[in-house]
C-alpha cells in the first residue's frame, strides 16, 4: 500500500489537493456556518465527492476530506445524535475513498489502453500492463483543531485555555472514528499551538501503526500562531515514529519560504507546505479581501521544493488549476 515514505521515494514530491471549501462555493453550495464544508457530508455528499474527483484529475496524490470541522459536539450542537455525528465523520473518509477508487479505475483503464495501443496492440486486456506515472492516490482525514470547533478564528490565536488532556479529549473520538473509516493516514492541520500537538501525538498512541502529519497555521516568518517557534514544534515532532510529516498549512504565502527553512533544519521529517492563495482571511467577518498572489504557483511550489518540502499544496482559495500548475512544475510524465 502506498504511503508518504513510498510516494517520496518513487516519485521525489507528493502533491496534496487544494481548497474544499472554495470549490464548493464555486458550485453554488453556501458555507457561512459554524460546520463549514462539514454540513454537506449530510447535505449534498455528492457536492464534495465531485471535488475530490477533480483534484485528483488535477494531478493530486492526495484527498484532504471534510472533516476539518466535523467533530462529535459540533454535530450534536446542530441537533444530531452523538451515532449520527459519528456517522458522519466516518462518511468523510468513505466520500474521499469512493472517489479515489473511482478516479483510479478511470485513469489506470485510460492509462493501460493508451500504453497497450502503443506497445502492446494485441493484448489491450492484459493486466499486467499498468499506469506507471503518478501513485495511487491517498485519503488523508482531516483533523482541525479545537479553534475551528470554536468556529471564532483561534485556530489562527490558539489560545484556548485548555491543558493538554482536554484537547485529548476532544480530538480522541474523532480520530477513533476517522481511522476506523479506514483513512490512509490523519492531516492534523492548522494546529497553531504546541500543545495541541502534543495532545494529538498522545492520541496517536492510542493507535498504535497509525501515522499522521501535523501542519501549523504560521503568524510570521519564525512563529506559529500561538507565537511559539516554528523551528521548536518540528523538533518536538521530529522524535514520533508516527509523526509521518511536519510542516505549515492556512498561511500567508509571504512566510511560507522561511517558514520551510526553519524548520526543515530541525527534523529528518518530510516537510509539507499548503499555503493559502494570496488573499487575507478576516474570522471576524469570515470574509476575504485583497488578491491572491499574482505569482504563478507552481513556480512558487518550485522554490519550495528547492528549499526542501516535499509534499505540496493548496489550502484556502487555492483551485484545481493551482495543482494542476503544481504537478507540471515537480512532475512531469
Amino acid at each position: 500500500m502506498n504511503s508518504i515514505q513510498s510516494i517520496l521515494e518513487q516519485y521525489g514530491v507528493m502533491i496534496l489537493d487544494g481548497a474544499m471549501a472554495t470549490e464548493l462555493e464555486r458550485s453554488g453550495a453556501d458555507l457561512n456556518d459554524s460546520l463549514w464544508s462539514a454540513r454537506l457530508l449530510k447535505e449534498d455528499p455528492e457536492a464534495i465527492q465531485q471535488v475530490h474527483y477533480r483534484y485528483f484529475e488535477a494531478g493530486a496524490d492526495c484527498a484532504i476530506t471534510a472533516s476539518y470541522q466535523a467533530t462529535i459536539p459540533g454535530f450534536v450542537q446542530r441537533g444530531w445524535s452523538e451515532q449520527e455525528a459519528k456517522e458522519l465523520i466516518r462518511r468523510s473518509v468513505q466520500i474521499a475513498i469512493e472517489a479515489r477508487d473511482t478516479f483510479w479505475t478511470d485513469y489506470t483503464n485510460s492509462e493501460n489502453n493508451n500504453f497497450a495501443a502503443q506497445k502492446f496492440p494485441n493484448q489491450l486486456d492484459n493486466e499486467s500492463v499498468r499506469a506507471t506515472s503518478r501513485p495511487r492516490p491517498l485519503v488523508a482525514a482531516s483533523v482541525g483543531p479545537y479553534g475551528a470547533y470554536l468556529a471564532d478564528g483561534s485556530e489562527y490565536r490558539g489560545d484556548y485555555k485548555l491543558n493538554e488532556q482536554q484537547l485529548v479529549e476532544f480530538h480522541a473520538p474523532r480520530i477513533r472514528e476517522l481511522i476506523e473509516a479506514g483513512a490512509d493516514i490523519l492531516a492534523c492541520e492548522t494546529i497553531p499551538c504546541l500543545i495541541e500537538a502534543k495532545a494529538i501525538v498522545t492520541v496517536l498512541q492510542q493507535f498504535p501503526g497509525v501515522q499522521a502529519w501535523f501542519s501549523f497555521s504560521g503568524k510570521d516568518n519564525e512563529h506559529i500562531s500561538s507565537g511559539e517557534r516554528a523551528a521548536d514544534c518540528a523538533a518536538w515532532l521530529d522524535s514520533y515514529e508516527q509523526v509521518a510529516a511536519i510542516g505549515i498549512n492556512c498561511t500567508a504565502l509571504e512566510y511560507i519560504p522561511a517558514l520551510i527553512s526553519t524548520m526543515h533544519a530541525q527534523t529528518t521529517k518530510p516537510i509539507l507546505v499548503y499555503p493559502n492563495s494570496g488573499e487575507q482571511y478576516d474570522p471576524a467577518t469570515k470574509t476575504w479581501h485583497g488578491s491572491s498572489c499574482t505569482q504563478d504557483y507552481g513556480q512558487q511550489a518550485q522554490d519550495w521544493y528547492a528549499r526542501g518540502a516535499r509534499l505540496i499544496g493548496g489550502c484556502c482559495r487555492t483551485t484545481p488549476a493551482d495543482i494542476a500548475s503544481v504537478r507540471q512544475v515537480l512532475r512531469t510524465k
